[in-house]
């Protein structure tokens, strides 16, 4: 069978990206919508990306009301933003929210109606061109063609995609990261760990992505101990932004699995950070998930060291399983309880997750049937 593999169309990574960039982001159209959060509006690489814009002569219209985890509401107040000033492409600064956030405003755009029209289906288009600009190193979204938007008025994290969607430029900068606290280094690496696994163990997997996934999650095992307890550090800065760039293209082409399936309904109905949803599902989830692949779990397990070559694959692979638990643990990923959430209010919310889970169509790519009611079983789990 054969396999397709899609990325953005230019890629600049490394120190001074954003500078280095400048040159691209004039050709791209006469006037773009810079789509990011107030917090990152303050900060260093926003003021390099408008400097850099006004020195060449270009105008540029700011929004930055994407406060959290975007809304269909938000995006509709960006929409608005674009069409008001005359803007002609867009440019997402910061988090995941504001990346996923331009993909939104263009199909929206271009598309009509309403973001929840769009679930389930494949979103196509002439579409405006997008410049991506990640201050995190974790979700990817600079170089995937998903985005995910919470619909306000249901409480569901809605999955949207599309090729359309991919940026045409990425621009990958590690040093926009060191900014980030821990709370947010952990959470958008373990993101990014959870998209190279998921990517790795998917039944959409390919050789391209393989070779992405494996570094991705030997690079994230190594430097986010380091990037979470040191901030400074520059060479754990520098190779977590890369292996979350690698996920975010694992992910581009494979897709996720059952973690990504099952937390956005705690997302967007406890109002948890994505990336943290994600690792206090991550090694439940793949403890599920591992017999269903086992050779994979070991190979990853070899990979990182957790196993050595004379560990048989079954060994190998619940060692991969206790090396999640760790770097979660050393990350210091919270319970459930300990996050904050009523217990008794998350069980009987349980039912509308698993449906949620179970509709997105994430699960169905694991390398193991899951049903209903495995992931209410994971679910009551967490409790």
């Amino acid at each position: 069978m054969s396999k397709e593999f899609l990325a953005p169309k230019k890629i600049i990574t490394g120190k001074d990206a954003i500078k280095n960039s400048i040159k691209y982001l004039v050709t791209m159209g006469k006037k773009p919508l810079i789509v990011t959060g107030r917090i990152v509006s303050e900060l260093e690489p926003f003021k390099t990306l408008t400097g850099g814009l006004a020195e060449q002569g270009l105008d540029y219209t700011v929004f930055k009301d994407i406060t959290g985890e975007p809304t269909d509401v938000m995006i509709n107040k960006g929409l608005d933003a674009y069409r008001e000033n005359n803007c002609d492409f867009l440019i997402g600064i910061g988090g995941g929210s504001p990346l996923d956030s331009i993909k939104a405003i263009a199909a929206l755009y271009v598309c009509g109606g309403k973001l929840s029209d769009y679930m389930g289906k494949e979103i196509s288009g002439e579409f405006p061109p997008m410049a991506a600009i990640p201050t995190t190193a974790g979700t990817g979204s600079e170089a995937t063609k998903f985005t995910v938007i919470t619909d306000a008025e249901t409480d569901v994290k809605m999955l949207l995609k599309g090729e359309a969607l991919l940026p045409d430029l990425a621009i990958v900068d590690y040093t926009n990261t060191k900014s980030s606290p821990k709370s947010i280094t952990a959470s958008t690496g373990l993101d990014a760990l959870t998209h190279a696994v998921e990517a790795y163990t998917s039944k959409q997997a390919q050789p391209l992505t393989d070779a992405l996934a494996l570094s991705a999650v030997k690079r994230i095992f190594e430097y986010l101990p380091t990037a979470y307890t040191d901030g400074d550090d520059e060479m754990a800065r520098y190779e977590m932004s890369i292996a979350a760039l690698e996920a975010g293209i694992c992910i581009n082409n494979s897709s996720v699995t059952i973690v990504h399936g099952m937390s956005r309904p705690i997302g967007a109905l406890f109002h948890v950070p994505h990336g943290l949803s994600n690792a206090m599902l991550l090694c439940k989830c793949m403890d599920f998930a591992k017999d269903g692949a086992i050779g994979r779990f070991a190979e990853l397990s070899r990979a990182v060291g957790t196993a050595s070559l004379v560990d048989s694959d079954e060994t190998a692979a619940n060692k991969f399983i206790d090396g999640l638990l760790g770097i979660c643990q050393e990350c210091e990923v919270p319970t459930i309880s300990d996050y904050g959430i009523d217990i008794n209010k998350f069980m009987a919310l349980i039912p509308k997750m698993t449906s949620d889970a179970f509709t997105s169509g994430s699960p169905a790519n694991t390398l193991k049937n899951v049903t209903s009611e495995d992931i209410e079983a994971i679910y009551k789990s967490l409790v």
